[in-house]
């Protein structure tokens, strides 16, 4: 017997999600375990990424894997060679230190691992000194020569500068204050793309939007402009392929850096755990050609995989995964990069929900080391699996605990503490019976309701009769108003222009 529809749980994107009471992040520091249960490659996941990234995301790992901090150190100083920051050697030993005393947690003195080049490190703090002169210097001379354009990329130079050295306030200070000097919609684009790679290397994800704005804000005008121009020249006696190829490359640009907007707005709503609006932007980015220096410097294309699909299975109902995650081709390539999110996905459109919770369990490690998921790993796992019991539960109206234990790998008492927490949170309509096992769904009388339809419809009519007989009334009194002389041809023109 299956249930009424009125009776069902549809997920949708319109329902709240189903939650728990217990769906909260663990206060206590998270540990990623890397063993043949949580299988991890360092070497390969970090090279994937280059600059800052790469070793804000060694930071991470080591603060949070014990069992490979060691050789996250080495590559963490590995990389500080490679940058113009000394300072940040001081980050990896700090995050070592912290891990190192932590109980049950046995590593070897980093002294022992690697240790910074000193001459290396005098030498680029000289340098980074002598470069911070240099451009201080010149945004001072053009300053006062009042060249607009000069001062523009002033600005824009020292805030690169002190970026890479990891002052970011500096930088951004610099960012926006070379908004003053910008003369083209195409100059406030560059800043504003600028500012989205400082804020998501701070991870500043609430002020994210701002600047996406602006940014699509120049970008339509950047847009029109090549527009006008191109339909000028159109107008001379320029060939017809010279436009062509103008609208072409223009179309191609303005795709890149949309993708590069929807990619910071994603990266916006998951830090802010909107995983529904962070799903939809994610989708909808392009090819990772698209993302230019991105990849890599912000993100890796097996990253946009793993984020697009655990937003969408926390968040989207099934009709809207096959047609926005199963049947799309382009994110389909970045699905490549990350072989079992194919599995994850295939499993769970096909029910076989104790492999999708296997998945999560499995790859909890890739997921607890990445920099933008890490503190959300908890939610969105517990959503997944709260969709997955209320899709299991729908086709039924009633159904023993232990059938759902074999279908989730969980104990008896297990199930009946999900169901239960998912009946109290309204995702699931139904009751437990503790002593039988057995979870029943909620009875709907059918005769109660379509007597409760038509007392409503009765009542809704009662009311609109009584409207129209109260202005019959008022017309036989000579009570209406009527509108002013002129006043229909008013709005019989307004209707014609419209």
């Amino acid at each position: 017997m299956d249930i009424d529809d009125d009776n069902q749980t549809q997920p949708s994107s319109s329902q709240p999600q189903p939650q728990t009471q217990t769906q909260t992040q663990p206060s206590r520091r998270i540990i990623a375990l890397v063993d043949e249960a949580h299988p991890f490659d360092l070497e390969s996941y970090i090279a994937n990424y280059s600059g800052r990234t790469a070793i804000d995301r060694l930071i991470h790992i080591i603060g949070i894997c014990p069992g490979i901090a060691p050789e996250a150190f080495q590559l963490a100083v590995q990389h500080v060679h490679q940058s113009r920051d000394p300072s940040l050697y001081q980050h990896v030993i700090y995050a070592y230190e912290q891990l190192a005393a932590l109980p049950d947690v046995n590593l070897p003195n980093h002294m022992e691992i690697a240790q910074l080049d000193t001459k290396w490190a005098d030498e680029m703090i000289a340098k980074n000194q002598a470069e911070r002169i240099k451009l201080e210097v010149e945004l001072k001379t053009y300053t006062n020569n009042m060249i607009k354009e000069s001062i523009r990329m002033a600005h824009r130079d020292l805030g690169d500068f002190y970026r890479s050295l990891g002052e970011f306030s500096s930088a951004l200070k610099h960012y926006t204050k070379s908004r003053e000097f910008c003369t083209t919609s195409q100059h406030v684009l560059d800043m504003c793309l600028s500012v989205l790679e400082l804020l998501i290397e701070q991870r500043n994800y609430s002020h994210l939007p701002t600047y996406v704005f602006k940014a699509e804000a120049a970008l339509d005008a950047a847009t029109a402009n090549i527009s006008s121009s191109n339909n000028a020249s159109g107008a001379s006696s320029a060939p017809v392929p010279m436009v062509t190829s103008g609208s072409k490359k223009k179309s191609a640009e303005r795709e890149n850096v949309q993708s590069k907007l929807d990619l910071a707005t994603a990266l916006s709503h998951l830090g802010q755990a909107n995983y529904e609006k962070a799903a939809y932007h994610l989708l909808r980015i392009g090819p990772s050609k698209e993302l230019g220096d991105w990849v890599g410097k912000i993100v890796a294309p097996g990253d946009l995989a793993v984020y697009g699909t655990l937003c969408a299975l926390s968040s989207l109902p099934r009709s809207s995964l096959k047609a926005q995650l199963l049947e799309n081709s382009i994110f389909g390539v970045y699905i490549e990069q990350e072989p079992y999110v194919r599995e994850l996905i295939e499993a769970y459109m096909g029910s076989n929900f104790k492999t999708v919770l296997e998945l999560l369990s499995r790859y909890s490690t890739r997921h607890q080391v990445d920099i933008h998921l890490s503190n959300h790993v908890y939610e969105l796992t517990n959503l997944i699996r709260n969709w997955a019991v209320v899709l299991y539960f729908q086709p039924f109206a009633t159904i023993k605990l232990d059938r759902m234990s074999a279908a989730f790998g969980w104990t008896v008492e297990e199930v009946e503490q999900h169901v239960v927490a998912l009946i109290q949170s309204g995702s699931i309509q139904g009751r437990v019976d503790s002593q039988n096992k057995i979870l029943h769904a909620k009875k709907t009388d059918y005769r109660a309701d379509l007597f409760a339809r038509a007392i409503k419809a009765g009542t809704e009519i009662q009311a609109t009769n009584r409207k129209l007989l109260l202005r019959m009334r008022l017309q036989q009194a000579e009570l209406i108003i009527k509108p002013p002389k002129g006043s229909n041809n008013i709005s019989e023109a307004a209707r014609d222009r419209e």
